[in-house]
């Protein structure tokens, strides 16, 4: 049998069947549908929350107390871990290939000005923070770089907080109080959004050694740092810890680089987007159970036209191919019928909720309709060999 009588022996025998051939493909197309659906919106998540740390860029490496990992000793006994200083940082500007270093303290605290009072976040900075982290100041300017133990009582807004307070009025240099001490107003951030949940712009930024007193700490919370583009991030962390080491006295601080914190989110992004995968995957399945069943039938019905191919000289491999044949193009037409389905219902949800994140891959597309081969030509292989062992004999007797 030449390819072209093999095809068209193959498609006849789909459409001779049409409304069971249509319900079989469904099968598979809305197994495949829902693979893509659920992994462009996995996908999505993934792109969104990447993009939400990078934009404050990618050359950072976060400081902060305490050894990560587990120790030996009793519980209860107090961490010989010393505190991050101000002296500290001060040491880490002097290496080679920094750009910026800031130190950080964090709370909440009341914040009273324009006659308005205001809970909010108050962040303890250094000067260096708005380059550091890519932010943009909107009107005035940023923190000054002044004597980090005695900085003036300057504060900088975030955009909403400064609406708050002082609505559509100028705010620079007006004076507001934040835990019981005046601050005078030098400047307001542009807006910023949130992120991860926490609003950048419902904030006040203020000098570090006055937030620590704010606070009453004697160590930072933490202190970030950057460093040259195309120097590898495990040099500028090395330098770091041994000028750590030696003013402390031994290893008592972590050091995260941005790559290692992107790396380990993008592993659990990554399992997650499997995960919602493997949901859709369900769907695949009872689309195979689906061929397998209709494929069995299918056999049963054409027993006569088995046995009479087989009779006028058709060998049994030809019986065998023909049925998978028939199998492999349900499921291929039915995967190319999910793909479409599954694409613009990821457009259609992103266009309906436009703050959910929706993309998706080509990649995926591929291997979705390479899943869908697979499954009809793994499903098919029953009931094909079942078909290519007929007798020839008992088949034409059948009724």
């Amino acid at each position: 049998m030449n390819l072209r009588d093999f095809i068209q022996l193959a498609l006849r025998s789909l459409l001779a069947h049409r409304l069971r051939s249509f319900l079989t493909l469904l099968g598979i197309g809305v197994g495949i549908a829902a693979v893509i659906l659920l992994t462009s919106i996995g996908e999505g998540l993934h792109r969104f929350v990447l993009n939400e740390f990078t934009q404050f860029g990618t050359n950072i490496i976060e400081i902060t107390p305490g050894r990560q990992g587990t120790r030996g000793g009793p519980p209860g006994l107090p961490s010989t871990a010393r505190a991050l200083t101000l002296d500290d940082a001060l040491a880490l500007e002097r290496l080679p290939h920094i750009t910026g270093v800031t130190p950080i303290v964090w709370g909440n605290s009341d914040v009273e000005g324009g006659s308005r009072v205001r809970r909010t976040s108050v962040y303890g900075v250094g000067p260096e923070m708005q380059r550091i982290f890519a932010m943009q100041v909107r009107i005035g300017r940023f923190l000054p770089p002044d004597d980090p133990n005695g900085a003036r009582a300057f504060v900088v807004l975030g955009a909403k907080l400064k609406n708050e307070l002082f609505g559509s009025a100028n705010a620079l240099g007006e004076r507001l109080r934040i835990g019981g001490e005046r601050y005078r107003v030098i400047g307001v951030m542009e807006e910023k959004g949130q992120f991860l949940g926490v609003d950048l712009d419902d904030t006040a930024y203020i000098p570090t050694s006055r937030a620590l007193s704010l606070y009453n700490r004697e160590g930072l919370m933490e202190i970030n740092v950057t460093y040259e583009e195309a120097v590898p991030a495990a040099l500028v962390a090395a330098g770091i810890r041994k000028v750590l080491v030696a003013r402390h006295g031994q290893d008592d601080v972590t050091l995260t680089t941005q790559e290692d914190m992107l790396a380990r989110l993008s592993n659990i992004l990554d399992i997650l987007t499997a995960a919602v995968g493997a949901l859709g995957g369900i769907s695949l399945l009872v689309g195979a159970v689906g061929i397998v069943t209709i494929m069995t039938i299918a056999v049963t019905e054409r027993t006569n036209e088995i046995g009479l191919l087989v009779a006028i000289g058709a060998r049994r491999t030809t019986i065998l191919r023909l049925f998978l044949a028939e199998a492999v193009t349900l499921a291929a037409i039915g995967g190319v019928l999910g793909l479409v389905a599954g694409a613009g219902a990821a457009q259609l949800v992103g266009l309906l909720v436009p703050a959910l994140p929706v993309h998706t891959p080509w990649h995926f597309v591929v291997i979705a309709e390479a899943l869908a081969v697979t499954i009809g030509l793994v499903a098919g292989v029953l009931p094909a060999i079942r078909a290519a062992r007929l007798d020839a004999v008992e088949a034409l007797r059948a009724e």
